[in-house]
């Protein structure tokens, strides 16, 4: 996906978190909830890891120096990584330990026709601006790969936009989540319930933080490409009579829209070293046309065994 995409994604979510932030923390001072005081400590939390990730994209465009020849772009992965951390240990942990605490310390019940105004008004808005949100993300999603839907997941390497599908995603689920809570705790006079949405909310933000850092550091270490582009490759090489043999295909994801992919193939005896010089620029054409995210392409022809081919 290209970075505007990303972009919109984000600058959605950051104005739509700010809003709906500033709304829960009054909902949570005038009513007590614990479940609306850690969905707006959710949405503060969103609306910082936003920023991050616009760091992450602006870092990432930096072209190659002396310290980074295949230049930054894994950068947004780093901070997609550092985006999950937060989620897990603030978003989370914060929305467990509310929990814990209100169920320990309940504290008295405002079932008031105030704050019951206070907090479905609220969570109908926040649901409203995230489902945007979350809407916008998946439009721009959706753009790249308009086919599949895991598949697509898969096959996606935009970690900034799949956190931001992600994120809003956990926090709609996590209004719906608040408002069962308010409900029956209105309706028992009975804030446990409040408490134990407060908790299923910081379990739900742990479990999508666990998924978002598991993805981010496939891609951080080195992830290669998907097998069917490793199959339009190889026939690419097919379509050569001149070769004899090839293998050893090598890749690795530099960022969302860059890979390298490295290969050796063994040209038949009889083949001049200018037609082979020929043939492997028009391999390094043909590859690079069967998908523009190959911007570093290497074929070895010279001190190749059969030992090396798979």
């Amino acid at each position: 996906m290209a970075a505007s995409g990303s972009k919109l994604a984000i600058f959605a979510s950051i104005a739509a978190n700010l809003l709906i932030a500033v709304l829960k923390f009054i909902a949570s001072f005038f009513t007590g909830s614990s479940a609306m005081l850690s969905e707006g400590i959710h949405s503060v939390i969103d609306t910082s890891n936003g920023l991050l990730l616009l760091l992450g994209i602006k870092k990432s465009k930096r072209g190659p120096d002396k310290l980074h020849p295949f230049g930054h772009g894994k950068e947004i992965y780093f901070w997609s990584f550092i985006v999950a951390i937060l989620i897990f240990s603030l978003g989370g942990g914060v929305a467990i330990y509310e929990g814990i605490h209100n169920i320990i310390d309940p504290g008295t019940h405002d079932a008031s026709a105030k704050a019951l105004y206070w907090n479905y008004g609220v969570l109908i808005g926040a649901i409203v601006f995230e489902g945007a949100s979350l809407w916008v993300s998946w439009k721009e999603f959706r753009k790249t790969y308009p086919k599949g839907f895991t598949s697509a997941f898969i096959a996606s390497k935009d970690s900034a936009t799949l956190a931001m599908i992600f994120e809003n995603g956990a926090a709609v689920v996590g209004l719906l989540l608040a408002g069962l809570g308010v409900t029956l705790s209105n309706i028992y006079h009975n804030p446990l319930f409040d408490a134990i949405a407060s908790i299923a909310i910081g379990v739900l933000l742990v479990g999508v933080a666990f998924f978002m850092a598991k993805e981010t550091k496939d891609l951080l270490i080195g992830e290669a490409i998907l097998q069917e582009d490793v199959d339009k490759i190889k026939a690419i090489l097919d379509s050569y009579d001149e070769i004899e043999m090839y293998g050893n295909i090598r890749s690795m994801h530099l960022g969302p829209d860059d890979a390298i992919v490295g290969l050796e193939v063994n040209f038949k005896d009889d083949v001049p070293i200018t037609k082979v010089e020929q043939i492997v620029a028009e391999i390094k054409k043909k590859i690079f046309a069967s998908d523009h995210i190959f911007t570093h392409i290497y074929v070895e022809t010279t001190g190749i065994t059969k030992s090396n081919f798979n």
